[in-house]
């Protein structure tokens, strides 16, 4: 075998198992949007106000946040394989669940159950891809799991509007006469079982093994990523990496051994995993169906703006991706907060011309067209930069000894962020109105231009055993 072929096989096994870790960021877009198409499905089962209903959909946030940090913790211990299987159960639980529940209270434990699996998938699968890649396209590989999550968004809102435009309505009755809603949930324990099945075929994270004490294992996985000779070496890099105690990662790690406080470098990833959520991209994945209700579209037409928003969030992260390893994170992350910060205010100031009628909140002239077209073009800014570029940097930016620990803390804090955005629409929106939601959102998108230029730092091209802080 020549050094091209055998570095070509290297490589494909690489893409492969890598997209195997991002069916997780796919059903967690598909878990994330299919909400989207149920929300009058879910207020009229289970006889809700708005108050209610938030909860409803922000249920699975909670479980997310606590997935999140658990799942980072679990597979510092466990193996990112292995907690990755445990979410893919979840997954299924979660989707029969939701779809076949019969009151408020069975919906939000289904429903937090599959956020337990989210929040899992969210930050393992940057991780393991992260661990498995070579830093020169670690980027491009990383930003797959937004393509994936982008993915699994457009066919939920596809599949929902599908369901809603064969039996009429979400809370009309469908197949074996359950209403429609209850499937669009169901169709979700397809892909969840394929994730399951292919798990069973990837290897345990390299850095994982030699962490653990199992160099033998690290060094056959890190052959089939690179060759015998290329693994041994990166073996010892990964061993020279870890704390010199060479001890189990802890919460305690994430103090500087120095001064005894929190490391510069979480709060950042704190901090770009608050910012990718305070600028509002949730209430378009979450309430876009009900928010284009609000200004006058039909049902049917609202969830088809859906679709045409997610087949332009594809096309912006494929863009991401192939510009990601070029010009590096942070530019991106600057370009990305710039045109939401513009796109947003357009928005909101759509929204500012908006009449009140007997029909509710309407959208005359160009204040329709404009709100409509900004709102779609922040989403192509967002899919382009903080969508993707968050995900890549909180899988790279830590040190070997941190990066379960750290990425379990930042994903903590998304979720709830998440949460927080999630629950409060529905109260703002009856508040300040959307005008003053998407100012709010507009402003924060100002403030994260600010963060990125001065406390984000460029980590392309850097080899995980060089990440410093």
């Amino acid at each position: 075998m020549t050094e091209h072929s055998g570095s070509s096989q290297h490589t494909l096994y690489i893409i492969v198992i890598s997209c195997i870790a991002t069916i997780g960021g796919f059903l967690f877009g598909f878990d994330s949007g299919v909400i989207n198409g149920t929300v009058d499905g879910l207020q009229t089962a289970f006889d809700s106000d708005s108050v209610g209903t938030g909860f409803n959909v922000a249920s699975m946030l909670l479980g997310c946040a606590v997935g999140a940090f658990f799942a980072g913790r679990l597979a510092d211990k466990y193996g990112r394989r292995t907690i990755m299987r445990v979410a893919a159960v979840c997954f299924i639980i979660s989707a029969w669940g939701s779809g076949i529940a019969g009151g408020s209270l069975e919906f939000v434990v289904f429903r937090f159950l599959g956020g337990l699996a989210v929040g899992a998938a969210s930050i393992l699968a940057p991780a393991y891809i992260s661990e498995v890649t070579p830093a020169h396209y670690r980027g491009r590989l990383s930003s797959v799991q937004q393509v994936a999550i982008i993915s699994g968004l457009f066919v939920a809102f596809i599949s929902n509007y599908l369901i809603a435009d064969a039996a009429g309505s979400s809370m009309t009755e469908f197949w074996l006469g359950f209403e429609a809603w209850r499937w669009m949930f169901w169709v979700e324990i397809l892909p969840a079982t394929l994730f399951f099945v292919a798990l069973l075929f990837i290897p345990e994270s390299p850095r994982f093994l030699v962490l653990h004490r199992q160099r033998d294992k690290a060094v056959e996985v890190l052959t089939k990523l690179g060759g015998r000779e290329a693994a041994l070496a990166k073996a010892d890099e990964i061993d020279a990496s870890l704390a010199e105690d060479h001890h189990n990662p802890r919460l305690a790690d994430l103090k500087d051994p120095g001064t005894g406080r929190i490391r510069k470098l979480v709060w950042v990833g704190i901090g770009l995993a608050t910012f990718q959520q305070l600028v509002g991209i949730n209430i378009v994945f979450y309430y876009g169906a009900v928010l284009w209700q609000t200004v006058g579209f039909t049902e049917s037409h609202a969830l088809l703006i859906n679709v045409v928003s997610g087949g332009l969030s594809i096309a912006a992260v494929i863009v991401a991706l192939l510009l990601i390893d070029r010009i590096g994170r942070k530019p991106i992350l600057l370009i990305g907060s710039i045109g939401m910060a513009v796109t947003l205010a357009t928005v909101a100031y759509a929204f500012t011309n908006a009449t009140l009628t007997d029909n509710g909140l309407t959208l005359e002239g160009i204040y329709g067209p404009m709100a409509l077209i900004a709102a779609n073009v922040y989403v192509m800014f967002f899919n382009f930069s903080w969508g993707p570029v968050m995900w890549v940097m909180l899988g790279e930016m830590f040190p070997n000894q941190i990066r379960g620990t750290g990425l379990a803390v930042s994903g903590l804090a998304q979720w709830l962020s998440n949460f927080g955005i999630t629950m409060t629409f529905p109260i703002m929106l009856t508040g300040i109105g959307l005008a003053g939601a998407y100012g709010f959102y507009s402003a924060c998108a100002i403030i994260s231009i600010f963060f990125v230029l001065k406390m984000v730092h460029e980590t392309k091209g850097i080899e995980l055993e060089d990440m410093k802080g």
